[in-house]
């Protein structure tokens, strides 16, 4: 009796130890799985990231950016491979577009210190603000005012105002705004500042500006850091440091911006727990989310004067390629058929918004001159 209860002991005691093996197996396999659903998605953002570089390789005024959106819009309308990306590579390009994006905006922080902010002055930096501020408000309000769907809105608003696509991903990370929603917002914002490009230097001599107040001009008023280079480099050195100042002052208000929106989201999803009357709690989103968190650390990291040139270097690379495979994966969600349903409604959109950036920076550089 006494083995028969020995046995039946080392039995029970068995079964939770067969149990905890048989869930970490299955918690491996569906690790493992996961890993190959995305693995096909993650390989074509790579290709598609390097099909970008080639693209800015071979036509330089081409941000490698630029390049990766609409490589990315082509490859989900191609007949050849659009089935793949829409199919089999869907799981991996959304990966890239979401968490690549993330740690391209964390690296992004190395790129500004304190000190840029103090040799930037504080006129320049009121008048960024006031650009940032108004640009975002008016290009919001005109959003919902002409009946744009989703977060479309709200994401163009970030993009136009910050630092254009890697804006929309900080934005629609915080918010989990639709994937769709973020593709459009992006495509939209990377044409514009892409059409900058060849109209601002245009406009330089016409409006009177020197080639430091260009720079100024352009930092405050072109979205994408690439696009602010290609455009402000046609005036010179001059105008060309002074842009890159002002564009990377309009960057470190990424933050700020990202925490305005999730504390928004928070008093909204107060409201409408309030209103349920003792229903289900709303989740939260984060007061501050943790990419966000990490562009700061970035940012603090970068005004130590620790790092040497070599690993800045390194990490400017590092951060370039993971927001082109970023947007190329989001470049691959957009659906011009559904884009082009509020295609006519989003060119308005576009246009004024970039009237407004334009306007109120030209009138702020005059102003801080």
């Amino acid at each position: 009796m006494a083995l028969t209860g020995t046995t039946a002991h080392q039995t029970d005691s068995a079964e939770p130890a067969r149990a905890g093996h048989d869930d970490a197996d299955r918690t491996g396999a569906a690790k493992r799985a996961g890993g190959r659903k995305v693995l096909p998605g993650l390989i074509a953002a790579a290709l598609g990231a390097t099909a970008a570089w080639a693209v800015h390789w071979l036509v330089p005024a081409v941000p490698a950016l630029t390049a990766a959106v609409v490589l990315g819009i082509a490859a989900a309308h191609l007949p050849v491979v659009r089935d793949r990306v829409r199919g089999a590579a869907r799981p991996g390009l959304s990966v890239a577009g979401k968490r690549l994006m993330r740690l391209g905006i964390v690296l992004l922080g190395l790129k500004l210190s304190v000190q840029d902010v103090r040799e930037l002055g504080w006129p320049s930096l009121v008048m960024v603000i006031a650009v940032v501020a108004a640009t975002f408000a008016g290009t919001w309000w005109l959003g919902r005012r002409i009946g744009l769907p989703g977060d479309q809105p709200l994401l163009i608003a970030a993009g136009y105002a910050i630092c254009g696509a890697s804006a929309i991903g900080a934005v629609s990370a915080a918010t989990g705004s639709d994937e769709e929603d973020a593709a459009a917002s992006v495509a939209l914002v990377t044409l514009c500042g892409t059409l900058a490009i060849a109209v601002l230097p245009l406009l330089q001599h016409p409006l009177g500006l020197s080639d430091p107040e260009f720079g100024r001009w352009v930092g405050a008023s072109v979205h994408d850091v690439g696009q602010v280079v290609a455009t402000a480099q046609t005036a010179g050195p001059a105008a060309l440091g002074d842009a890159v100042l002002v564009k990377l002052m309009r960057v470190a208000l990424l933050a700020p911006l990202v925490a305005v929106v999730a504390i928004g989201l928070r008093r909204r999803a107060r409201a409408h727990h309030a209103e349920r009357a003792g229903g289900a709690p709303t989740a939260k989103p984060s007061l501050v989310p943790l990419f966000v968190v990490g562009f700061l650390v970035m940012i603090a990291v970068r005004s130590t004067g620790w790092l040497p040139t070599g690993v800045l270097d390194g990490a400017s690379l590092a951060q370039e390629i993971l927001l082109t495979a970023a947007l190329f994966g989001l470049g691959s969600a957009v659906h011009l058929p559904t884009l082009a349903r509020t295609g006519g409604r989003a060119a308005a959109l576009g246009l004024s918004a970039w009237a407004v950036v334009a306007g109120v920076s030209y009138a702020g550089v005059l102003l801080t001159t």
